[in-house]
């Protein structure tokens, strides 16, 4: 009875850590770039469970074979194994922002913040006093050349992440300062920006406003082959990809087994204290 207290409570400790992660995701939805988080489980060692003679002494007798028929398993139960982050691309989001950008297949901005070099697949940039793309935090978007400095209203991302930017002659923009190439009148490519993928993306470390950082086994990050770049969509900003249905029917199923686990803990529990309370004792 005590192994059945044991389990419900294992199972009641998983099911609190699944639903404080689906409540994380429903938190986030509506934040640019999330990647929801999943949890997997794994059983504890399962027990193999024999019928024993009516005296209670289990025998297998010498050169024989057991004479203990199999009655099942017995589990004990279940702990958490892990909490990944998925990685499928989130729907696009058409913008009037010049400074949003989207990423369309596998691979990640590189973000050059106050604990180095991170990842982040969120491209709501804005453009800095010092004409700097630049995370809302301050953090500058890198190029394969540093931060990447534009003049303001005076740039263009094109999909191969090459940055381009209408020259400045003599201290003064040239006639026309928009972002249509076609009506440049000297367009200069000044640096590409950095995208780069990593072996096992699962592995990263998440960390506040959507950026990651690389662990031993996700692997460094690498630029990939020009034939495996993912496109770079200037004015489009990725969403979510929390399926908010999907995460509420999950919460529900979790609810569920959880007052399952409880209340099998509450029938143990009593069941204990009649056996404590009414077996009479014997000598």
């Amino acid at each position: 009875m005590i192994r059945g207290i044991y389990t419900g409570a294992s199972g009641m400790d998983s099911m609190q850590v699944k639903m404080d992660t689906l409540a994380n995701n429903i938190a986030n939805v509506d934040k640019t770039a999330f990647k929801k988080d999943t949890v997997v489980f794994k059983t504890f060692p399962e027990l193999l469970l024999h019928r024993a003679n009516d005296d209670g002494v289990g025998m297998t007798p010498l050169g024989s074979f057991d004479t203990m028929p199999v009655v099942g398993k017995l589990g004990t139960g279940v702990e958490v194994n892990e909490i990944f982050t998925q990685f499928e691309q989130g729907a696009l989001k058409k913008t009037d922002n010049q400074a949003d950008m989207a990423i369309n297949g596998e691979g990640f901005f590189v973000i050059q913040s106050d604990r180095g070099a991170m990842l982040s697949r969120s491209g709501a940039f804005i453009l800095d006093k010092n004409g700097y793309l630049a995370t809302p935090n301050g953090f500058p978007l890198m190029g394969e050349n540093g931060p990447v400095k534009v003049n303001q209203h005076n740039y263009q991302i094109k999909p191969n992440g090459e940055v381009w930017i209408n020259a400045v002659i003599g201290n003064k923009p040239e006639q026309y300062t928009g972002n249509d190439m076609n009506k440049w009148e000297n367009p200069v490519m000044l640096d590409r920006l950095q995208i780069v993928k990593v072996e096992n993306p699962r592995h990263l470390d998440k960390f506040g406003d959507s950026m990651y950082s690389t662990t031993p086994e996700s692997g460094e990050p690498f630029r990939p082959a020009d034939k495996d770049m993912p496109e770079v969509l200037q004015n489009f900003l990725e969403i979510s990809n929390v399926n908010i249905v999907t995460e509420m029917v999950d919460m529900i199923e979790v609810n569920r087994m959880y007052e399952m686990n409880q209340k099998a803990i509450t029938t143990h529990d009593t069941m204990l204290g009649q056996l404590i309370s009414q077996v009479p004792s014997t000598k």
